[in-house]
């Protein structure tokens, strides 16, 4: 599921300050930020990826981009979300809050403004009992 562009972002420098050289951001690092973000916001059960990323974090290792597309562009930054809401979490307060988070963590990383943060939510999440 995770999907970017073969774009990179090169970061301008910014008025005042002394060109020491490009910055550039890849956009699987701004994959793994928006990934991050929304796994630490309360009532996300986790993020839908492919059958890969399912194969790989039955082996150990986590992956912190599935359920992410970025897209950057000539228009700027776009990103889609794909998860899943834990039973009884309200789904509007619950993707706002993914969109605030993911929103705050690229800019204070990156110091991008998303044009867009879409949220999909693909399922709900029952609480299983064994």
């Amino acid at each position: 599921m995770t999907e970017t562009t073969e774009q990179k972002y090169v970061q301008m420098t910014p008025e005042g300050k002394e060109y020491l050289g490009t910055i550039e951001i890849a956009p699987e690092v701004i994959t793994v930020i928006a990934g991050i973000a929304t796994n630490e916001v309360e009532g996300i059960a986790g993020t839908r990826g492919n059958f890969a990323a399912g194969v790989v974090e039955r082996l150990g290792k986590k992956v912190h981009g599935k359920g992410i597309k970025t897209e950057i562009n000539n228009e700027g930054l776009f990103i889609d979300v794909y998860c899943l809401v834990k039973y009884g979490s309200s789904v509007p307060i619950v993707a706002r809050e993914v969109q605030s988070q993911i929103r705050q963590s690229i800019e204070n990383m990156t110091s991008l403004t998303p044009k867009e943060v879409n949220v999909h939510i693909t399922g709900v999440q029952f609480d299983t009992v064994e």
